[in-house]
């Protein structure tokens, strides 16, 4: 059901792209944000884990540089029933993590040297556990596609703004404009925001869940978490918006009106699920 839903979801986004396109420039405009969809998605499939952990200047290790996390995630990865992933590390006190990679075959997990530093052996085989969840499901593939087609309709939301201030009054069907455009550039990005959040906050729900059984204790994520959102609160990292659905928690500054429109879900609500799990529901 929650990978049909996310199907549905990548429908949708793709459809706002189309849709993005012929209030632009009609019939020509949606055959190129067509193309355009096509082509986003396999720079996304081929190339996002190698953008994303250079843009934070990730550096791999391996059992040499960095045995006792290393092994972790090793033995994690066997419990998972996946491949070894790739290690890296970031240079940042932020704590945080992220998983990257197109499938379990071509997966890289990331943690910060902040993350080590505050969270017990346990907690971080919690948001390891968490992270590897991402990889047996994929997850990071569809939530960068997800971002990425997102991207684009924003900025066709940009173009449509500007052609409806400059005249672009056109209303025959094969040239945009008109109510199309007003509605692209008000309610494109809207709505756009609002499907990629959904798609990215359910993985989190899912990965929270198969990350407590790859652990084998709920708590250890559980515990993790609160640390990890006081801490981020703190000390936020220098992310990119485009990028911040990858964290295990947002890793941006904001107060409660950005949580609303956050990609994450509510941290009290991931954590009364995992101690659900732990102990049954109250």
């Amino acid at each position: 059901m929650n990978t049909l839903r996310t199907t549905l979801l990548l429908g949708l986004l793709t459809s706002l792209l189309v849709i993005a396109g012929g209030a632009i420039a009609g019939k020509s405009g949606m055959t190129v944000a067509l193309i355009m969809a096509g082509v986003m998605n396999f720079v996304s499939y081929w190339f996002s884990d190698k953008i994303v952990l250079a843009m934070y200047g990730a550096r791999e290790v391996g059992e040499h540089d960095s045995p006792e996390f290393y092994s972790m995630v090793r033995q994690l990865a066997i419990q998972a029933g996946i491949p070894m992933p790739r290690v890296y590390l970031i240079e940042s006190d932020t704590p945080n993590a992220f998983a990257t990679g197109r499938n379990p075959e071509h997966a890289a997990v990331a943690a910060t040297t902040g993350i080590m530093r505050i969270l017990t052996r346990e907690e971080l085989m919690g948001v390891m556990a968490h992270e590897l969840s991402h990889v047996r499901h994929r997850d990071i593939l569809i939530s960068s596609i997800a971002a990425t087609i997102a991207g684009a309709i924003t900025y066709l939301a940009h173009m449509a703004q500007w052609a409806a201030m400059f005249g672009s009054g056109r209303d025959s069907d094969e040239e945009g404009g008109g109510i199309g455009l007003i509605f692209m550039a008000i309610l494109g990005p809207i709505a756009a925001m609002l499907i990629q959040m959904a798609i990215s906050r359910s993985r989190e729900y899912e990965a929270d869940r198969g990350g407590a059984q790859i652990s084998g204790n709920p708590l250890y994520l559980a515990n993790a978490l609160r640390k990890l959102e006081m801490a981020n609160r703190q000390i936020p990292m220098n992310a990119t918006p485009a990028t911040a659905h990858m964290f295990i928690v947002s890793p941006l500054a904001g107060g409660s009106l950005m949580s609303l429109f956050s990609t994450h879900p509510p941290m009290e609500e991931r954590i009364r699920r995992l101690e659900a799990l732990a102990y049954g529901p109250r």
